[in-house]
């Protein structure tokens, strides 16, 4: 298994929970108002005066089998509007309770 990380501007949000609906993926933890900057050319998400737009992100464990339709969908999403941006990272996942 393995965990798949997303994070997206908050623009993105019901395209991204689309995409997880649309691969099956029932499980996640969805977190709100995460602030930071891409490193790509990123503009800061901060939701401050200065930087308005906050991202958010998401956290899913998923089959090995998965993993490789997620990071699809999500390059799909992003080369859709790439200045919005979104990034996903995997790691693997050894035990769970």
């Amino acid at each position: 298994m393995k965990a798949v990380f997303i994070i997206f501007n908050q623009a993105n949000t019901e395209r991204v929970e689309y995409m997880l609906d649309t691969l099956d993926i029932k499980g996640f933890t969805f977190f709100e108002q995460v602030q930071g900057r891409g490193t790509n050319g990123g503009e800061p998400r901060r939701g401050t005066h200065t930087w308005p737009e906050m991202n958010s992100a998401v956290i899913t464990i998923v089959d090995d089998g998965k993993v490789a339709t997620l990071l699809e969908s999500v390059e799909k999403l992003d080369l859709r509007n790439p200045e919005v941006g979104v990034r996903a990272f995997t790691w693997n996942v050894e035990k769970t309770v």
